[in-house]
């Protein structure tokens, strides 16, 4: 199975209840969105973010909130 689609979670009650906003956004998750866990500017420590707010690194088979991969790339 792909690494990526093994990461990719769907929002349940339970996991609603205990995150209700996305880290990376801000905006409140939804039952039934896919969410992935991804590192961010929040630490080391992977938080469940909206699918589409994060990128896949392959090198390190995990994801990454997309604003801390666009600033990384700025400063570059």
């Amino acid at each position: 199975m792909d690494k990526r689609k093994a990461q990719s979670i769907l929002m349940d009650r339970e996991k609603l209840s205990t995150t209700p906003r996305c880290p990376a956004c801000g905006k409140y998750f939804s039952l039934g969105e896919r969410v992935v866990p991804a590192c961010g500017d929040w630490g080391n420590t992977p938080q469940l973010v909206h699918q589409e707010d994060a990128v896949f690194e392959e090198a390190s088979g995990r994801y990454i909130a997309r604003r801390c991969v666009d600033v990384n790339k700025n400063q570059s």
